[in-house]
């Protein structure tokens, strides 16, 4: 296989993935109270937005690489 092929599917899985998960999870442990023996944290739950043009952008830029390399 070529690396340009490679490479396509490669942006090709991410394009649909991001095209369907549409954000990146992610959970932040933070201490609130540290006072000697009694400590006390809290877990925010936070997402990084994928915006859908970004997926979309990245299916269809596999999609020629791989077209491209199969000629």
């Amino acid at each position: 296989m070529r690396s340009g092929t490679l490479i396509g599917l490669a942006l090709i899985v991410l394009g649909i993935l991001a095209l369907v998960y549409q954000g990146i999870g992610y959970t932040k442990h933070k201490d609130v109270v540290d006072i000697g023996p009694i400590h006390a944290t809290k877990d925010e739950h936070k997402t990084i937005p994928l915006p859908p043009i970004l997926g979309a952008i990245a299916l269809v830029g596999g999609i020629v690489l791989v077209a491209r390399d199969r000629k």
